[in-house]
This record gives C-alpha cells, sequence and structure tokens, in this order.
C-alpha cells in the first residue's frame, strides 16, 4: 500500500481504494483523534462536498467515523472548498473536511483536510493521521454513552460564506453596469456564485449550474471553457469567469471570448496592488508552470517573481517564508492572503473585477500585460511513477529536446501529484517545434510507462 494523501489530501476513484466508505471512516476516526489532541473541551469538525453523486456516501461514512471518537460534526452540505475553509474558522471548529476531487471526472473524489486555522492541514499531521490508520493504533478507542459525538447541519454557512466573499470587494466600488457570465461547471459554486455578482450589482449571466451529480466538470467549468467563451460573445459580456468542481480555481475570459490563465490573473492584480502600494517586498509567487512570457512581464513592471513546485501548499509555504500577499498558478488558482487562507475562485474572480473598475480599464487591456510563449502540454495516463531519472530512454528525449530548444525555451516532465499522469510540457520559439517536441518526449513517456 503507497502514500495515502498526496499533494493535495487522498484522491481516487469512487468506491474504489483509497476512496471507499471503509477507508473514509478510519479518516474521520483518525482525524478526530488528532483534533482531541488539542485542549480539553468539546470538539467539532466540519464536514462540506461538492456535488458529486459519491458526495452523500462518503460524507455518511466520515461523519461515523468523527462521532464514534467522541467529536460532533456540523454538516454545511455543498459548498465551495474555501468555503469550508472559512465556516471552521468562522464556527471555531477543530478542522474541516472537504468531500471533492477538485477538476477531476465525477467518478473520481478525494477528502482534503483544513486545520482550525483555515489553512490546509500540516504535513506533520498528515503524517500522523495516516500513521493512525495503517497502524491502527486507535481501533480500540471507542467512546461510550454520551461521550459519542453528534452530528447537526448548519443552515446558514453558504450565507456566511456570501458575505465573507463580498466583504473582499472594495466597499467604494460597485459592479453596476457590468455584463458578467458565469461557469459554475454544475459544481459547488453553483448557489454561491450567482448571488455574489448579482448583490454586487452585476447583471449576471450563470451557465451549467444545475447538478445532477454526475456532471460536475462535464465539458464545462475552468478547464472547459468553449461554453463560456461562446456566450461572453454572443451576449456582449464584459467578462467571464470559470471555476472548478469544488471552487477554488478560476479562469477568465475578456470580452472579446479569449481566455486567460491564471499567470495574466496573478500579474494583473500584482501590478494593481503595486501601484498602490500594498505588495509587500514587491514580491508574487507562481510556480515552475508559469509561461516563460510571464517572467518576462514581470520584470518589465519591475515585480519579482517566487518559484514554488507545482501545488497550492507549495505556494503557500513560499508566500508565507518571503512575506508575499498574493500567489497563484497557471490553471487559476490563486491565494490573496489579505483575503482568506486558501484559494478562492470566487474571492480571485472578484479581485480582477477590482482592478478593472479601479483602473478603468477592460480585462483584454490587462491580459495584454504579457504576451504568452508558445507552450504545448500532454498529459500521459501511466501504469507506475518511477522517478524520472531512472528512466533513461525518457531522460534521453528531455535531454535531446532541451539540446534543440537552447536557450529559447525549457522542458518541463513531472508526474501529476493527484493522478495516475505523466504531464509533458515543452515552451519553445515557435509553435511547430513546441508541438514537435512535446509529442516526441510524450510518445517516449508512454512508451516506456504505459506499458
Amino acid at each position: 500500500m503507497g502514500r495515502l494523501f498526496g499533494t493535495d489530501g487522498v484522491r481516487g476513484v469512487a468506491n474504489q481504494y483509497p476512496m471507499t466508505a471503509e477507508m473514509a471512516l478510519e479518516i474521520g476516526r483518525a482525524t478526530a483523534y488528532v483534533c482531541k489532541q488539542h485542549p480539553e473541551r468539546r470538539h467539532t469538525i466540519v464536514i462540506g462536498k461538492d456535488t458529486r453523486v459519491s458526495g452523500y456516501m462518503l460524507e455518511s461514512a466520515l461523519t461515523a467515523g468523527i462521532c464514534s471518537m467522541g467529536v460532533d460534526v456540523l454538516l454545511v452540505g455543498p459548498m465551495p472548498t474555501p468555503g469550508i475553509a472559512f465556516i471552521t474558522r468562522n464556527m471555531r471548529a477543530d478542522a474541516g473536511l472537504v468531500i471533492s476531487a477538485s477538476h477531476n471526472p465525477y467518478q473520481d473524489n478525494g477528502i482534503k483536510i483544513f486545520s482550525r486555522t483555515g489553512f490546509k492541514l500540516p504535513d506533520a499531521e498528515e503524517n500522523e493521521i495516516e500513521d493512525l490508520i495503517s497502524s491502527g493504533r486507535i481501533k480500540d478507542v471507542r467512546p461510550t454513552a454520551n461521550q459519542i459525538g453528534k452530528a447537526r447541519r448548519i443552515d446558514d454557512a453558504l450565507s456566511r460564506y456570501i458575505v465573507f466573499c463580498k466583504n473582499s470587494f472594495p466597499e467604494a466600488l460597485s459592479l453596476e453596469g457590468l455584463k458578467i457570465v458565469l461557469d459554475c461547471g454544475n459544481g459547488a459554486t453553483y448557489k454561491a456564485a450567482p448571488i455574489i455578482f448579482s448583490e454586487l450589482g452585476a447583471e449576471v449571466t450563470a451557465i451549467h449550474c444545475q447538478p445532477n451529480g454526475i456532471n460536475i466538470n462535464e465539458n464545462c467549468g475552468s478547464q472547459h471553457t468553449q461554453d463560456l467563451r461562446a456566450k461572453v460573445k454572443e451576449l456582449g459580456a464584459d467578462v467571464g469567469f470559470a471555476f472548478d468542481g469544488d471552487g477554488d480555481r478560476m479562469i477568465a475570459v475578456d470580452e472579446k471570448g479569449q481566455e486567460l490563465s491564471g499567470d495574466h490573473v496573478l500579474l494583473a492584480c500584482a501590478r494593481a496592488l503595486k501601484d498602490d502600494g500594498r505588495l509587500p517586498n514587491n514580491l508574487m509567487v507562481t510556480t515552475v508552470m508559469a509561461n516563460f512570457g510571464f517572467f518576462i512581464a514581470a520584470r518589465k513592471l519591475g515585480i519579482e517573481a517566487g518559484v514554488a513546485p507545482v501545488g497550492d501548499r507549495y505556494v503557500l509555504e513560499m508566500m508565507k517564508e518571503r512575506g508575499s500577499r498574493i500567489g497563484g498558478e497557471s490553471s487559476g488558482h490563486m491565494i490573496f492572503l489579505d483575503h482568506h487562507t486558501t484559494g478562492d475562485g470566487l474571492i480571485s474572480a472578484l479581485q480582477v473585477l477590482a482592478v478593472m473598475r479601479s483602473s478603468g480599464q477592460k480585462l483584454s487591456e490587462l491580459g495584454s500585460l504579457m504576451s504568452v510563449t508558445p507552450q504545448k502540454m500532454i498529459n500521459v495516463d501511466v501504469r507506475q511513477k518511477p522517478d524520472l531519472s531512472t528512466v533513461p530512454d525518457v531522460q534521453a528525449a528531455i535531454e535531446k529536446a532541451e539540446a534543440e530548444l537552447g536557450d529559447q525555451g525549457r522542458v518541463l516532465v513531472r508526474y501529476s501529484g493527484t493522478q495516475s499522469m505523466c504531464r509533458v510540457m515543452v515552451e519553445g520559439p515557435t509553435q511547430e517545434m513546441t508541438d514537435r517536441l512535446t509529442n516526441a518526449i510524450a510518445a517516449v513517456v508512454k512508451q516506456c510507462l504505459s506499458a
């Protein structure tokens, strides 16, 4: 059995290891046990989920496990992941559990854990939970009688979160007169998003807001913006925003129907903060996946870009270490520490709108701050994940591409932290060269690791 926790919690196909009801029960028990190590009092854990059909099964199992350890459960139902982080702090709970597989297809699911502070659980506590499960050390810890935990629903959790998001938008500004299209990906933002932007004054059109348990992320949301781009152009809207299944990512679409990556958003927001004297250490944080054009633009704007490994937890770690208040990933996962402890797609969209309103610029103008270097990425399904440096043919393919690129591009080959997949990315001076080199490396990866 491999490591249970990946870069963003536990994830897999629902009802297969590790995303079984039995494992969810054990995760609930172990998490509750760790929480009870804090000062003596009645303990509570928040549980929220996205819109996947398997969420019912896993929610019930987690609840049973937590209550069996003498800890109470607060159920908030479908809510964006960052909303659960907020409610955990707001309710002064000991932890928050999110049942979601983010941007993955509906048949997958996952569990991620927030600490009482609203930040994702530290590695040390994740390791302790994993050890408690694998060792069976707590199988005989079973409170009885009135020491067994209780579960109850928090009916106003979504309302609290909506107010929290709205408060991240400058009070002096309004969205009056703006026409906005939202793609909620049939996911966790389907209730909150239309309310937030409408109440701030915008004319809102929402698409993919009818979740049925199996249509989450299906040809919609932050990874599939074709419907959003078409709707923005059809309606002559000022801007469009697409969210992923659990609402922690956002991809923007400008008034011309052009998709902007997280790189564009990060750069525009960082420049606005710098101009306002609110960019500590003149620093923003990105990842190794950021486009070459991003770094060129950052240098022109006089903003330092710290580079973290892929994963929002690593972006956050570097932000805290180096005193940055803004960071993000090309995928649209943005962290605004002045507003929240974790990435929040709704808050990210509101910050973009604040920049548009305060600057008087259209989103296409903000997007023109950087020119995108030709880039191609191929995701290769793999059966195993050996250290890539130990696979000679893959290394040879990478070195051959790097030699051809010289200093005009780069190669990045890495495994997904949440899926059985190897990501092959190449950036180069022309699209033809970029496509050719990416295809060549991906073919070798497939030959060596997919068989």
